[in-house]
């Protein structure tokens, strides 16, 4: 009996010790080329290098990141399917009565990235800074647009606090991802987009858009000449987060080795400086601590859509 636990001990512990033997999957809830996707392109081509085995993203688009939540926890819990998870986790869970997944079904494995958000504006609209846009706005109430990346989602949930902040009316557009949005605002057939900073300050800095203030608590050093929200007199600093998870039940062997791995690409100063570029903090973290921030997105995003009646 002793020697068929030992072997059978054995046998569990090489199947650990080999991961990964085939090749990764990491799935990103929303477009190619947007802000989620560049940093989990990033991590999966250094992560596969480390790991010896290619790590291939996938993008699955839809309802808020949901549809890529739902295939990674669909997929067998082995450390082969990983998702990119972002503080939607959360935010869907707060919004949607009906969610196909709770918070216990999400491994966290670490954090890569918690950024802040910038108020674009297409160049079309004829104001250079955030009071003038204000003050345009409520001379046409209910004309502009703005974008957001499905119902409930932050750029939705921000838009919103800032036009009952500043007593403006603004109507809301979906789209399925920031790209999408980026195709709309540059041509001017969107107004305004409550942005990740890392998916606008690229098109700001050739000049294809504008950008009037920042959610940060200082300015950011990738673009010091914008200026917060809070210096024009609004409490309004907010921000957002990237992580790599799993689904719950993934061997915690697997969970510490890619935690160690991932951490030390987001450590490294190549992220570091990529990350920075595009006004965003390259920041690692334990599971306990993804878990954590997970938790306190959910209850932030309860509260907000209780006050917004933002349930579906």
């Amino acid at each position: 009996m002793l020697k068929a636990f030992c072997l059978a001990a054995l046998v569990i512990t090489q199947a650990h010790a080999q991961y990964p033997d085939k090749p990764i999957r990491l799935v990103v809830g929303f477009s190619a080329g947007g802000p989620t996707d560049l940093p989990a392109r990033y991590i999966a081509e250094r992560l596969g290098n480390a790991l010896g085995q290619r790590v291939i993203v996938e993008n699955r688009t839809g309802a808020g990141g949901q549809i890529a939540t739902q295939d990674v926890l669909a997929k067998p819990r082995d450390g082969y399917n990983l998702l990119l998870c972002t503080h939607f986790e959360g935010i869907n869970l707060a919004i949607y009565k009906n969610a196909a997944y709770t918070l216990a079904d999400i491994a966290p494995i670490t954090q890569i990235s918690l950024y802040y958000y910038a108020a674009a504006l297409a160049n079309s609209v004829p104001v250079k800074s955030w009071e003038e846009f204000v003050a345009y706005a409520k001379a046409n109430p209910g004309k502009l647009n703005y974008g957001m990346t499905g119902r409930g989602s932050a750029q939705e949930i921000l838009a919103l606090e800032l036009a009952k902040l500043t007593g403006i009316e603004m109507t809301g557009i979906a789209y399925k991802g920031g790209a999408d949005v980026m195709n709309d605002l540059i041509p001017g057939r969107l107004q305004f987009y409550v942005s990740p900073t890392l998916g606008v300050l690229p098109h700001y800095k050739a000049g294809r858009l504008r950008l009037v203030a920042v959610t940060s608590p200082q300015r950011l050093a990738a673009a010091p000449e914008i200026p917060t929200l809070a210096e024009k007199g609004l409490p309004f600093v907010r921000y957002g987060w990237l992580g790599i998870c799993a689904g719950a039940g993934t061997p915690p062997a697997v969970i510490t080795q890619l935690n160690r791995e991932i951490g030390a690409i987001v450590r490294s100063p190549q992220y570091r400086e990529l990350i920075e570029k595009a006004g965003s903090v390259a920041v690692a973290s334990t599971p306990e601590e993804l878990a954590r921030i997970l938790r306190e997105t959910y209850e932030q995003t309860a509260r907000i859509a209780r006050e917004f009646d933002l349930h579906l």
